[in-house]
Formats: structure tokens, sequence, C-alpha cells
């Protein structure tokens, strides 16, 4: 029987761990590139049209197949899209129902506007647990809680 010390089951955990998030971090992300785009049952445009996204709408890739990419939404729902239909500018999608805008990255800032569920956002940056939008306006930034939101 080979006994291991409790330092080498630490490190292969900690290992396991760190592999595990690089995982989540790998994915692919794209965003709807044009005004509106069939998303499809299947990869061709002989596939029955699921429904329409637009611009901006962010994506998860779960698969290429071809000029076609299979893609999951912020609620799970996964279609077909074909690839020059997109590309790698950040947005975001609000997942609650109202979501505060505020004029910084945290609570204590100012509310300066609302966002509804469904709206999509463009992506300025980071920064900590906040992410700083393009203003649904198209004037100027705002700020919201990366929690109550989805994309990249």
């Amino acid at each position: 029987m080979v006994r291991l010390f409790p330092s080498v089951v630490r490190a292969g955990l900690a290992l396991v761990l760190a592999l595990a998030t690089l995982t989540v971090y790998a994915q692919e992300l794209v965003s709807v590139r044009v005004p509106t785009a069939n998303l499809r049952a299947g990869p061709g445009t002989a596939s029955e049209v699921r429904w329409q996204l637009r611009q901006g709408y962010p994506l998860l890739v779960l698969q290429r197949q071809g000029d076609w990419l299979q893609v999951r939404d912020f609620e799970g729902d996964e279609g077909w899209i074909a690839a020059r239909l997109t590309d790698t500018r950040r947005h975001h999608v609000v997942r609650v129902r109202v979501l505060n805008l505020r004029s910084g990255p945290g609570l204590e800032w100012q509310v300066v506007g609302h966002a509804r569920y469904g709206d999509v956002l463009a992506t300025v940056r980071r920064q900590g647990d906040w992410v700083q939008l393009r203003a649904p306006s198209g004037s100027g930034t705002v700020w919201a809680a990366s929690d109550h939101l989805w994309g990249w």
C-alpha cells in the first residue's frame, strides 16, 4: 500500500481544481455581429429557424461543424448559427427582471438608469465583481453587478 502525505494530497487537489477552473475560463463566447440572425435547429440554412437574435446577443460555443456553430444562450437554449454572423466583440445580457445601472463600480454609486431582463449591453471592461457597459442610451457608460449579467 502506498501512503500519501497530506501535503501531496492537497497539492493534487489544488491541481485538479486549477484545471477545472481553466476549463470554465476556456469556454468560447461569441456575439451576434449583424442586426438580426437566425438561430436554427441544425447546421444549415435548410434547418428550421427556432428564433431570431439581435445584434450583440452573447452565445456560448458548444461545438463547430464546418461554417456553423452550435451555441447556448443565457437561458440554456441551444441552436445553430452561421459563424460568419458572429464576432468576438464583448456583450452582456441582463438576467434579472430589473437591473440597476450605476455611475460607478459599487453599491455606493448612484443609480443612473435601469435595464430589463434580456437587454443586451456592450461590455467596456470588468473591475472585480462589476462590469462597465455602454449605456443603453448610447451615450457614456454605466456599471452593473456581474452576478446579474451573462456574457463576457
